[in-house]
């Protein structure tokens, strides 16, 4: 067991009330399979996945195994102009599992490193073949990519831009939202109603004109900003006008890929084929921060088409494919295929949509949505007070030992993909107890 700690002022949190927070902390200090244990040793069911990302479970002994060796081999190895052969081995077994026609992989840190690498590419991408107008990026409403400057500047959550709108991109515009709160309530799966909101993008390129648009940036569920699924049919027509004007697709697959649907991507399981990829959290379970960028092999070949044997892409980072992450990479994906982890998924959504929608008639319930195992319970907000109802929720979860993600008053859900029947149950139990103390 670590240490109690003493003094919490040192630590700056992240997306945290740190005042708040620093009088009433909730602690965890170990981790294994499908829970947290507190610094006294209750444990805590995971429902988030550790933060949308710990799909294997936690402390898994195979990638645990596999970060140890590797640190005791290497502890890290350049990949500017040289290389190891562990980092070549991932980025092999990777394209194994992406889309078709996506065979090559750009390796990041995070996230949100992953989409400003995206969007660097694009914009380079569309340079490269002799399209340097097109600049403008196009985000949506409620998208959450990340931290960056480019991510929240094609993102569209207020409060994540509201303390840098000096500092955005310039030309970039943003599609609307398709949560129809209205029209879809209770959906389960895709909502049937939204479908046309889609066409707002070509309204949008149209604006612009085709030849200054770049690229845009969708997550094919936006997670963050409280589990939004996209109608019926609304990606696909995405991919339709993307065609029609020449304009890259980048799909943000960071929360999920990796078998959160029951898919390794979501763009297999939606059959929309993007021409960009983003990923983190799943890659290795959490393990070790990474993330990686696919990318459609047009694009890869027209930076690999010019004579010569120059730097194609000017950009990396010093840890892009550190050892470590390699190791739990490989790991991670090693235990999804073994354990069948994506199909596990698909065989537990039915149960846990069930147990979800079980929730509908609960007190402030306004809305529940699943896909896979992604879902939310979207609370009435207090007058005058949004995101309070939501905060004591957390807080009531955690005291009866359940870990819930909050965005504002929904409460959303993404579990560890080795769940079990007894494990929904028993959140399920939790937070309609919880509900009703609010």
């Amino acid at each position: 067991m670590s240490t109690p700690a003493t003094n919490m002022e040192s630590f700056w949190m992240p997306f945290t009330g740190n005042r708040a927070f620093k009088k009433n902390p909730r602690l965890v200090d170990r981790a294994e399979g499908m829970y947290y244990y507190k610094p006294g040793g209750e444990q805590v069911l995971d429902m988030v996945a550790g933060l949308w990302c710990c799909n294997a479970g936690h402390g898994h002994p195979k990638v645990v195994a596999a970060i140890q060796a590797q640190a005791a081999e290497m502890d890290y190895a350049p990949h500017f102009n040289f290389g190891s052969p562990a980092a070549f081995r991932a980025a092999e077994r990777l394209v194994e599992i992406t889309p078709e026609g996506m065979d090559h992989v750009f390796f990041t840190n995070s996230g949100s490193e992953s989409v400003d690498t995206a969007l660097k590419i694009a914009l380079a991408y569309q340079r490269e073949r002799g399209m340097a107008s097109k600049t403008r990026l196009i985000g949506r409403e409620r998208g959450y990519h990340g931290v960056g400057f480019g991510g929240i500047s094609v993102g569209g959550i207020p409060y994540n831009r509201m303390q840098f709108s000096t500092a955005m991109l310039p030309g970039v515009d943003h599609m609307p939202h398709t949560h129809l709160l209205d029209r879809n309530a209770f959906s389960r799966g895709l909502p049937d109603n939204g479908a046309e909101l889609a066409d707002e993008l070509d309204n949008i390129i149209n604006l612009h004109h085709p030849s200054n648009v770049a690229a845009v940036i969708v997550e094919p569920i936006a997670g963050s900003a409280g589990v939004l699924m996209p109608p019926k049919g609304y990606l696909k027509r995405l991919r339709e006008i993307c065609d029609k004007h020449d304009v890259l697709l980048i799909f943000d697959e960071v929360i999920t890929g990796f078998g959160r649907l029951g898919s390794a991507f979501a763009a297999q399981e939606f059959d929309v084929m993007p021409d960009i990829i983003t990923t983190a959290k799943g890659l290795t379970g959490g393990s070790v921060p990474m993330g990686a960028v696919f990318v459609a092999n047009k694009i890869y070949d027209e930076f690999m088409s010019k004579p010569g044997g120059a730097i194609e892409l000017f950009h990396g980072y010093t840890y892009s494919a550190h050892p470590l992450a390699v190791a739990a990479c490989l790991a991670t994906q090693e235990v999804y295929r073994e354990e069948a982890l994506f199909e596990r998924c698909r065989a537990m959504a039915p149960v846990f949509e069930e147990a979800l929608h079980s929730l509908e008639g609960e007190p402030n319930v306004i809305d529940v949505r699943n896909y896979g195992l992604m879902g939310a319970v979207e609370l009435q907000s207090r007058e005058g007070q949004p995101g309070a109802r939501g905060m004591q929720a957390l807080q009531k979860a955690f005291d009866a030992n359940l870990m819930i993600r909050i965005t504002g008053d929904t409460i959303a859900f993404s579990p560890p993909l080795i769940i079990e029947e007894s494990h929904i149950d028993q959140a399920v139990d939790t937070v309609r107890k919880t509900l009703r103390a609010l």
